[in-house]
């Protein structure tokens, strides 16, 4: 597949989870499909004016001919619906015009994913992963309901029959009908066990350039339900006074200020939640009654266990730890005595900043409590999560927290929390208003000063790292040490993903380093003393390791004196799909000519990256101009992606736009700093996010490919700060090494 023109995407993102951790024992993607509530004796329940045609739990037709894909994954912007839509469409051969998508129900049982295991949740790339034949096979079972159906009502083989764009047709006789005109019979029949596929090359919609995004249309004309749009009668509406340091408490509240501010209702304090975190909340009857009233409380916080330390002391530590032998996540061969002996050792250490995620819509939530249930409305993202920790924390089982998924505006990880933070504080607040006699639903919402200072962070990072060359110029050792906190120590996903000591998501992209290397040695440091909650943050590990790989890769090229894109090439002969999407950016960049020059007292410089996520491969070729004063601007991305076979090219084009704009603002822009244990930044004047004046010109290309499809949402991010880093090196000579960069870059 070449080029694509499609207009440009803002960023999108979704939950980061290590895919390849989470695949691992999974098995492939074969898996049988579960089958509806609709069903009754092996038989889908009669379709009725009420009663659509359901088949199995992905689908519903009406008698009207309106076909609902019901989605198990999150819509947050990543084009999920649109993607699940395509695949069981396809093989039921609808009419795209005809199709809709709703957010399925929380049930694990019937909507899990299957590369989680036992779950239901959207991460870590890995929804059109782990739908691809799920969605098939369920568009397919309702295809072939309705071609039977069809078949005994005009008595012809069923072999005959054809369907196209919604339509079931018997050339033979010339007898046709819609959907709609079948679901009744169709639902009499029995659910085939197995249906029959297409073949790639008869596909119609998969792999279709021009196909409309199923969500586009409600979020231009306003349509589209977010949480923050859900009502329900007599409403509250909740915010939060947080401690300004983490671990703080009050120790008293007057509330008599905030509780004269008209359309107050009640205040009521958070105190011994599972995650630890403590508040006082304001209930009210709109939004601005409820931020008056928590501006106006007034509250004694004890901090006597509050975290106090700032970001150059959390630094100062890491270097410290640095300095000492962490546990080891990968060792091949003997790093440390190759490099004694190396002819060449470049060493270098470098810092990455704590992130907040800074979603479009902060975090919300619509909680309706009763004696015996729970019900919630938001962009739900991890249900068998928030499902099991709100279940416990009410004493209620699973099966009575209802999950209503509505559309999100973006998360990159924020709404997929281990710990179910928000919603647990949502809940919390509507019980103890019920305690006090208020018996209303209860509306969190945060404000973006909340969620900047009291959310969850990307893990502050710091990479220690020796690399080591021979006379000819060949890597022969690489030894790196990682220093942070771990996402998931003391979580519910502890088991799966900590290993040893190890948490994956902290090493990924560098103990698996694709690069051959004889001598690999990766070792992990894990402080316990950090109290500042951090969470995964879009592409997670790959984050920090991608850079880390991707221009310590340069170093040694330049240390050898060889091309950057040659070295690569050379080192990857053994992953053939990393070595095909560097080659398909390098050709589509120009790499073998020379930049044109700039204007006088301009430099110009090309950098260079490629990285493997989420069963992806993105390699980017970045394009810099640095003026005189060491000013710079990013001029051209060239982006080439693999991804396996492309189920929406135009989706695809726009996650790696977005992702490349996510990843210039961590570059350039982005961090959250603490002094004295408090956050330093509140909004987007201080901690910035990318402007659209600052986003380059980029090119995607997709590489043709028969594997099954892999993730998007996040693949596009870790390549864009070393390609930049490496084309700023190429104009000025200068090494980065801290994240975000300097406004100005001098030699």
């Amino acid at each position: 597949m070449g080029k694509i023109e499609t207009p440009d995407s803002a960023a999108r993102g979704i939950l980061n989870v290590s895919r390849r951790s989470l695949l691992k024992g999974a098995g492939g993607l074969a898996l049988g499909f579960f089958l509806a509530p609709l069903m009754r004796g092996g038989e889908a329940l009669a379709a009725t004016a009420s009663q659509p045609f359901g088949p199995n739990a992905f689908v519903r037709i009406d008698s009207d001919g309106m076909v609902t894909v019901l989605a198990k994954h999150l819509e947050m912007g990543q084009g999920s619906y649109t993607g699940l839509a395509t695949l069981l469409a396809e093989e039921l051969d609808a009419d795209w015009s005809k199709v809709r998508v709703e957010g399925a129900p929380a049930d694990a049982k019937l909507y899990n994913n299957t590369a989680f295991g036992p779950m239901q949740g959207t991460g870590g790339s890995t929804a059109m992963a782990n739908s691809w034949e799920q969605m098939r096979n369920a568009g397919a079972t309702a295809k072939a309901m309705l071609v039977a159906a069809a078949a005994q009502r005009w008595g012809v083989p069923a072999s005959e029959i054809r369907v196209s764009q919604g339509v079931v047709s018997h050339a033979g006789s010339g007898r046709q009908a819609g959907f709609g005109e079948l679901v009744e019979a169709a639902a009499q029949l029995p659910v085939p066990q197995q249906v029959q596929l297409k073949d790639p090359q008869d596909f119609k919609l998969i792999g279709k350039l021009d196909l409309r995004r199923k969500d586009s249309h409600g979020k231009t004309d306003g349509s589209a339900v977010f949480t923050q749009d859900f009502k329900l009668p007599g409403m509250l509406v909740a915010m939060v006074a947080y401690p300004p340091r983490f671990g703080g408490v009050p120790r008293s509240v007057d509330s008599s200020k905030a509780k004269a501010v008209r359309d107050v209702v009640d205040v009521v304090e958070l105190r011994d939640l599972p995650h630890g975190r403590t508040g006082v909340a304001v209930l009210a009857k709109n939004t601005w009654a409820a931020r008056q009233g928590r501006d106006a409380l007034v509250i004694d916080w004890d901090e006597s266990q509050a975290f106090t330390l700032g970001s150059e002391e959390i630094l100062a530590q890491y270097r410290e730890n640095a300095g000492k032998p962490g546990l080891p996540a990968t060792r091949n061969g003997d790093a440390e005595a190759a490099l004694a002996k190396a002819a060449k050792v470049v060493e270098a250490d470098y810092e990455f900043p704590y992130l907040a995620h800074a979603a479009m819509e902060p975090m919300n939530c619509l909680v309706k409590l009763s004696d015996d249930r729970c019900e919630i409305w938001n962009g739900e993202q991890f249900q068998t999560v928030d499902q099991n920790l709100i279940g416990a924390y009410l004493g209620l089982p699973p099966e009575k927290i209802t999950l209503n998924q509505l559309y999100a505006g973006g998360s990159f990880g924020r709404r997929a929390s281990s710990v179910s933070d928000y919603l647990l504080e949502a809940v919390a607040i509507t019980k103890a208003a019920r305690g006090k006699g208020v018996d209303a639903p209860v509306k969190l919402v945060w404000t973006r000063e909340d969620d900047t200072r009291a959310g969850s962070y990307r893990p502050l990072y710091l990479h220690r790292v020796r690399i080591g060359l021979d006379e000819a110029g060949n890597l022969q050792a690489w030894h790196n040490r990682l220093v942070g906190q771990s996402i998931i120590a003391g979580t519910s996903l502890e088991a799966a993903l900590v290993h040893d000591g190890i948490d994956h998501t902290s090493v990924e992209g560098v103990s698996n380093l694709s690069y051959a290397v004889p001598n690999l040695q990766v070792e992990l440091s894990t402080p316990t003393n950090i109290k500042v909650p951090v969470l995964w943050w879009r592409s997670v590990g790959h984050t920090h390791t991608g850079y880390v790989a991707e221009t310590m890769i340069d170093e040694a090229a330049v240390a050898a004196g060889k091309d950057p894109y040659a070295f690569r090439d050379a080192l990857l002969e053994k992953h053939p799909r990393h070595r095909g999407a560097l080659k398909l950016a390098a050709e589509q960049a120009g790499w073998d000519k020379p930049l044109a020059a700039g204007a006088d007292g301009e430099k110009r410089g090309r950098g260079i990256a490629v990285h493997e996520s989420f069963g992806s491969f993105v390699a980017q070729v970045a394009e810099v101009t640095v003026k005189a004063d060491g000013s710079y601007r990013l001029d051209r991305v060239v982006c080439a992606v693999d991804c396996g076979i492309a189920i929406n090219p135009d989706v695809i084009k726009a996650q790696m736009e977005g992702g490349i704009g996510f990843a210039l603002a961590m570059a350039r822009h982005s961090a959250i700093t603490l002094k004295e244990g408090r956050v330093e930044q509140s909004n987007f004047h201080d901690f910035q996010v990318l402007r659209m004046n600052e986003m380059p010109k980029v090119e995607v290309h997709i590489v043709p490919s028969a594997a099954n499809p892999s993730g998007v949402g996040e693949p596009g991010v870790p390549p864009l700060a070393p390609a930049l880093a490496n084309a700023l090196f190429a104009a000025t000579g200068v090494r980065l090494r801290k994240l975000p960069f300097p406004a100005q870059i001098k030699a």
